[in-house]
């Protein structure tokens, strides 16, 4: 096991993680770091807690949104076939994303 030390909302957290993940682990809160950021930006400074769980759920939406719109491709809408099918479930894909952002957009 090897230790990581990463950075979220100006804050030391010191983790275990596997050998060789330590690189993935940094990305990985960084990821957090920048939503936590966001939200202490228009929110002010609420606590870490309230803001790492802010930023925590919003990544779990995005996932779950991006599996929900993969599992969506993997089966195309009856009647639709072929790249017409995959070219929509982009479009879909886009929309959402964009969705998304709207909503997480400072004021």
């Amino acid at each position: 096991m090897s230790q990581v030390t990463v950075k979220v909302n100006g804050r030391d957290f010191a983790l275990s993680c596997d050998d060789g993940q330590e690189a993935r682990i940094r990305r990985l809160a960084q990821m957090v770091d920048a939503r936590v950021g966001e939200f202490a930006a228009s929110l002010g400074q609420i606590g870490d807690a309230r803001l790492i769980l802010l930023g925590a759920l919003v990544l779990a939406d995005e996932l779950a949104e991006a599996n929900d719109a993969l599992q969506r491709a993997g089966s195309p809408a009856p009647g639709s076939e072929g790249t017409e099918g995959a070219a929509q479930s982009i479009r879909d894909i886009a929309k959402r994303i964009e969705s998304i952002a709207a909503r997480h957009k400072a004021p």
